[in-house]
């Protein structure tokens, strides 16, 4: 019998795939997450003397394009499911507690994280500041058991929206630090690159993104609800079909994926941020006929694209820890990355949640539940394929070692933690009944037990 490496992934990546889905039931019994067992797998398989690639970016160039590659998919398919998933309508009252999640907690924990990597682990102002924008944001990927459910199920949840809607716009505001990490690079003064980056990596990117997004969630809106539901159905499942609702064909999913690549290609082509069109258009559409039946069939089929690359991306993870991506990190390095996780993130989300009607259990775990995932490698891969940055492999040791505690710690925690707000109700804001209604989705109650008092 003849071994060949690659034929061997074919039937990791198989077995993988098949076992996803009752794995993840089961391991939910004991509050564990699908990421904890697969990166291990990954480890221990990659571990073994099968003559298996070695994937570390610190050595090798190719890695690191094919990881910024790679996370960049299952980063945009996973904004994508998260917009989708958003019953609530977007307004200044339903949205309130997330803006200061990313204009306060976020721009915080950069500088924090890149203060810290300047002063104790002693990269450079640049280094530091890139390091600052990989573990900033928190990840839509695996932070996928603290997100609100599929589309339709008109349950409020106010610690799964936070949690959903922060990931899914952080990953875009990322950006204009990991740019003003690459613009530092080799800058010892401020200047008019400051001022460059200032107004158009903060500002105009920022705002193409948002416009990117809304014209093209408008658009997939209407080619969907307006001209694909007057055309012929050639297979339609009626036991699956109300009478009330218009019938789709199985094109959905052609749709919901153009709509990705359009939103996320236009915003890159126009300067602006595709992370942010992407999310930013999957939330448009979805106001669109909110309670259509399409949208929990787009949701279903981006969701399983999104498992999919998700498995490799795991055992791609595992793989860069067997090959010694870690071996770099100092006791320092690894305290300050243990202080991003039990410190800054949980003090940088309290500060920014302060004025928040939440129950204090609710506020916590918010403020702990900051996953740190495929987001970050994506930021650190796309800063060393665009500049010279002292120390990479340091950084990779320092970001690597970050997911991998936020897996084991936030993989284990999240679940028995959201399961104690729930049953304490601190799951929901507090307040007039009047305000809890007005984030129905189509001016109707939403189903929910309102809190009697704070927990």
């Amino acid at each position: 019998m003849e071994y060949e490496p690659r034929i061997f992934l074919f039937v990791v990546m198989g077995l993988g795939l098949m076992a996803a889905v009752s794995l993840e039931r089961f391991l939910a019994k004991f509050w564990l997450s699908l990421p904890i067992v697969y990166v291990a797998a990954g480890f221990a398989i990659f571990s073994l003397p099968l003559d298996l690639p070695n994937i570390n970016p610190t050595y090798d160039g190719f890695d690191a394009v094919t990881l910024e590659y790679t996370t960049e998919f299952i980063v945009i398919a996973s904004l994508m499911a998260a917009g989708i998933a958003i019953d609530r309508p977007v307004s200044w009252a339903n949205w309130r507690q997330i803006w200061p999640l990313l204009v306060i907690a976020m721009p915080l924990t950069v500088a924090a994280v890149a203060l810290l990597g300047w002063w104790a682990i002693g990269l450079t102002p640049a280094s530091a500041i890139l390091l600052g924008a990989a573990l900033a944001p928190t990840d839509p990927v695996l932070a996928r058991s603290v997100q609100v459910g599929p589309p339709g199920e008109n349950k409020r949840h106010d610690v799964r929206f936070s949690l959903t809607v922060e990931a899914g716009l952080n990953d875009g505001l990322a950006f204009p630090f990991t740019y003003l990490a690459i613009a530092a690079v080799g800058m010892a003064t401020l200047g008019s690159w400051t001022l460059e980056w200032l107004w158009f990596d903060l500002v105009w990117r920022i705002l193409v993104g948002c416009v990117v997004g809304w014209a093209v969630g408008r658009l997939g809106a209407w080619w969907v609800f307006e001209r694909e539901a007057d055309s012929p159905m050639k297979e339609i499942d009626e036991e699956s079909e109300s009478a009330d609702q218009p019938k789709y064909s199985t094109s959905e999913g052609l749709i919901v994926l153009g709509t990705l690549l359009l939103a996320y290609g236009l915003a890159e082509i126009f300067a602006g941020y595709g992370f942010l069109a992407v999310f930013v258009g999957a939330v448009t559409a979805r106001q669109r006929e909110n309670r259509s039946r399409y949208h929990k069939i787009s949701h279903h089929f981006i969701d399983q694209i999104e498992q999919i690359v998700l498995v490799a991306v795991l055992f791609g993870f595992g793989a860069m820890l067997a090959s010694g991506v870690l071996q770099p990190l100092t006791w320092t390095a690894a305290l300050v990355c243990l202080a991003l996780i039990f410190v800054i993130r949980p003090l940088s989300g309290l500060l920014a949640e302060y004025r928040s009607n939440l129950p204090l259990a609710g506020t916590l775990a918010i403020a702990f539940l900051g996953v740190r995932g495929m987001g970050s490698i994506y930021y650190l891969a796309y800063g060393q394929n665009h500049a010279e940055f002292i120390q990479i492999d340091l950084l990779w040791a320092c970001v690597s070692f970050t997911i991998l505690v936020s897996i084991l710690v936030h993989g284990v925690v999240s679940g028995p933690l959201i399961s104690h707000i729930e049953r304490h109700r601190g799951h929901i804001h507090t307040g007039t009944d009047e305000e809890m209604l007005s984030h129905s989705p189509d001016g109707k109650p939403i189903a929910v037990e309102l809190p009697d008092k704070p927990c």
